[in-house]
């Protein structure tokens, strides 16, 4: 038996083309222009968008400005204030004891370097904590 197809009937409506079937021409579209012209029309494309796209992102950055929350930024330096301040009291405390046992014990002149510990965690605990207080605003 044949491969039997079923036959179209051209005189029906939902089964007719809306173009012909015919030996194709070398017709251009009536929207191309000279042939070559691509390069000229993505020219004159991007001539007529770039300066759209640098209006648009320059509006959209405009309406972001002062939108920004810098909330969990202040968190941060809050976190790196109470840092600054417990590292300070601990060096301060360490150069402190250090030095005391040194001390104790006669020998003072191996105390000194406790002593400038204790120095330089004072100098961490004030001046450090206030400096990164300073940057946010934050009062001591």
């Amino acid at each position: 038996m044949a491969n039997r197809l079923p036959i179209l009937r051209s005189d029906r409506t939902s089964v007719r083309l809306p173009f012909r079937l015919t030996n194709a021409t070398a017709s251009r579209s009536p929207f191309a222009g000279p042939a070559g012209s691509l390069k000229v029309s993505v020219t004159r494309l991007l001539r007529a968008l770039v300066p759209v796209l640098l209006s648009l992102t320059i509006a959209t950055a405009a309406h972001a400005q002062g939108t920004m929350d810098f909330s969990g930024a202040q968190t941060l330096m809050g976190t790196f204030k109470t840092f600054a301040m417990y590292a300070g009291a601990v060096i301060c405390l360490g150069g402190l004891i250090f030095a005391g046992i040194r001390m104790m014990s006669g020998r003072f002149q191996d105390a000194i370097p406790g002593l400038f510990g204790a120095l330089f965690g004072a100098g961490v605990l004030g001046w450090g904590a206030g400096w990164i207080g300073s940057l946010t605003g934050q009062s001591m």
